[in-house]
């Protein structure tokens, strides 16, 4: 988790030390994201089955059917990474507290509209409200990091960044079992009331603290051009990959917004590559260890499709079983590891470099996905390897994490590194979008008829009339795989043993 690098500005007040009560309302706009915003993949069946006034497969006419559900969970981390450059850039210029506070009253309005959503209107509002979510988080992770990059110094900034580092990593581990809990006990729409009140709480908590920005000297025009040529690109890529079934694969909508995509793609590269100051700086890619390290980021990041896709199927294959909080109990490993290793992390890179963690990682994550595949077991054993597999999956990103970050940013000469950054945390929000939406489209495109070579392979036990959901779930699963596997090619080929860099 690494921002663009900041520059305290040397009208604030030279005698302000970063204190315990700005660390937390830092972390509590953290959390809104991470913990809150990403409850939705594993509540998306009990929103649906609200708003829609049942169960999705039994409401004839839905007001929001699986492919809009499927761009509302996918949109959120597609607006991130959007814009996440852009509100860095920002904050840098008009203030990281200005930004930050813009981000939680986005928060504020996003979890209204999803508390709200309702009748016809359900569908712009829950749309609508996970892209400002998403805006929202673009403001405040650059924002605060830059913020405790600014007030804090020495072992304080060490332990303001892990506090940082446990609410996002941290929210993001107890984000289903959260967001299962709360949609069963009580209701989802409760989830973003309390958001609602956790970005109140941040905004107290951190009004009164003197405001951070970059030197004026260190401040870049933005390439506003190039964001919206990248967004207009994005927008089509993610509408292909969720809707291109339902509308039709040859249809003119698909294929025109596929043109659009591809015209997009080359017109941007062309457009970057005459900028001054672009938005995505493809000099960067020179340097194959940066190429490897943020690639295999963004397919790493992409692979939080298996969580989301394997707590659906649950909930759709056995319902009497999995309601949203039995399923997110499930996950209760994957949120002790990924908090618990994060730190392991750090120190396998100090003792063997990023090379080895970062494959360690990446396979453990591997075996995740293995684990999770022979869908056709009884409920009782796959209930055992779900367990181990989300244990396995918080183990393989905790130690991934900060040794890819290292990788990637490390050896960037200084006037790259706050470039690299900004292109290193967009890979990350983008690879969950793009891996979340194809993940999803694989699940719900063979849940009607299922997969009949996977029925060869795989014999289903128990019971037979959820066949086709447990091979859905497969396939989404191979698909989350083969990610892992590119993403250890990747490193195998760009990011040399131990530490030797290649510039």
């Amino acid at each position: 988790m690494t921002m663009t690098h900041a520059v305290a500005d040397p009208t604030a007040k030279p005698t302000f030390h970063g204190n315990d009560k700005l660390l937390a309302g830092i972390v509590a706009g953290v959390l809104t994201f991470w913990m809150f915003a990403g409850t939705v993949g594993t509540i998306a069946r009990a929103i649906l089955a609200d708003i829609n006034g049942g169960p999705i497969d039994q409401v004839a006419r839905p007001l929001v059917d699986l492919n809009q559900m499927n761009l509302a969970v996918s949109v959120t981390a597609l607006f991130s990474g959007l814009f996440i450059v852009f509100f860095g850039g920002l904050a840098d210029r008009i203030g990281r507290g200005r930004v930050a506070l813009a981000g939680n009253i986005l928060n504020i309005a996003g979890s209204l509209l999803l508390a709200l959503a309702s009748g016809s209107a359900a569908l712009p509002m829950l749309l609508t409200g996970r892209a400002l979510q998403g805006l929202s988080a673009a403001c405040i992770m650059p924002a605060t990091m830059a913020l405790v990059k600014a007030y804090w110094d020495g072992p304080q900034r060490q332990r303001a960044v892990s506090m940082w580092s446990i609410g996002s990593w941290g929210g993001s581990g107890v984000a289903a079992l959260f967001g299962g809990f709360v949609a069963s006990v009580y209701d989802w729409r409760a989830i973003f009331y309390v958001s609602i009140v956790v970005s109140i709480v941040s905004i107290l908590l951190m009004r009164g603290a003197p405001e951070s920005k970059a030197e004026p000297a260190t401040r870049r025009r933005f390439d506003t051009a190039g964001l919206a040529v990248f967004m207009v690109t994005m927008l089509a890529l993610m509408v292909v990959l969720i809707f291109g079934r339902q509308i039709g694969w040859t249809s003119p909508t698909t294929l025109g917004l596929g043109g659009v995509a591809v015209l997009g793609t080359a017109t941007f590269v062309r457009l970057e590559r005459s900028r001054e100051v672009p938005f995505i700086d493809f000099a960067l890619f020179k340097n194959t260890t940066f190429t490897g390290a943020t690639l295999s980021n963004f397919l790493l990041n992409g692979t939080i499709g298996l969580l989301i896709v394997s707590q659906q199927m649950l909930q759709i294959a056995r319902p009497e079983l999995f309601d949203p909080w039995k399923a997110g109990l499930l996950t209760i490993g994957y949120a002790l590891a990924i908090i618990a290793f994060i730190r392991v992390g750090e120190r396998l890179l100090r003792r063997f470099g990023p090379r080895k963690p970062m494959l360690w990682g990446s396979g453990i994550v591997g075996l995740a996905c293995v684990a999770l595949l022979p869908t056709n077991l009884l409920v009782g054993q796959y209930e055992i390897l779900a367990v181990i597999a989300y244990a396995l999956f918080g183990v393989g990103l905790a130690f991934y994490a900060t040794p890819s970050t290292d990788a990637a940013l490390a050896n960037l000469p200084a006037s790259q590194a706050g470039a690299g950054a900004g292109i290193y945390k967009m890979a990350s929000s983008l690879g969950g979008a793009i891996g979340a939406a194809i993940s999803l489209t694989l699940f719900t495109s063979f849940l009607g008829g299922g997969v009949s070579i996977v029925g060869e392979v795989l014999v289903t036990q128990g019971m037979h009339s959820n066949e086709a959901v447990r091979q859905a779930g497969t396939v989404s699963f191979l698909f989350n795989l083969v990610i892992v596997l590119v993403a250890i090619i990747s490193i195998v080929r760009t990011v040399p043993k131990g530490r030797r860099y290649v510039v």
